[in-house]
């Protein structure tokens, strides 16, 4: 099996350098052999990729992509946090916050591009517990947001 590094390369991916919090609060703090993240929104190149919330103003597809860009900035919180991603034995566990429309019930599968994300680049050690919470509004109107417990 490829290395995170070079599965997310084979799958034109990269994780950027981690992005500083816009309030008082770290990326990531490492307990023991657990790396937990701070929620972290959709945001490519400084940007918010997406505004809204899916079932309204955006389609499931804009949220599956939204929750992958979550992953990514996840994985670039852990990555300044540890140095190295080949340092993560399983993606323990992923809490996937989607700003929702009043009658949008398919938060888990926004959780999914996330999800399969992960599977992708960590094989069997990308399986993890989960939860997919429909919310009604996110910080800067980011439809969605998502933490991450990594073993490492």
């Amino acid at each position: 099996m490829l290395g995170p590094g070079a599965a997310l390369l084979d799958l034109g991916l990269t994780v950027a350098e981690n992005a500083p919090p816009v309030v008082t609060h770290v990326p990531a703090v490492r307990a023991g052999a657990l790396v937990f993240t701070s929620g972290q929104l959709p945001i490519r190149d400084g940007e918010l990729i997406a505004r809204g919330r899916v079932g309204d103003t955006l389609g499931l597809a804009d949220g599956q992509a939204c929750a992958q860009w979550c992953a990514l900035n996840a994985l670039a919180a852990i990555k300044s946090e540890i140095g190295d991603l080949g340092q993560v034995k399983r993606i323990v566990k992923v809490v996937a916050y989607v700003a929702s429309g009043p009658l949008f019930t398919d938060q888990a599968l926004v959780a999914n591009g996330a999800s399969e994300l992960l599977g992708k680049v960590f094989g069997d050690a990308g399986r993890h517990a989960r939860s997919a919470v429909g919310v009604s509004v996110l910080p800067l109107d980011a439809p969605v947001e998502l933490e991450l417990v990594v073993e490492i």
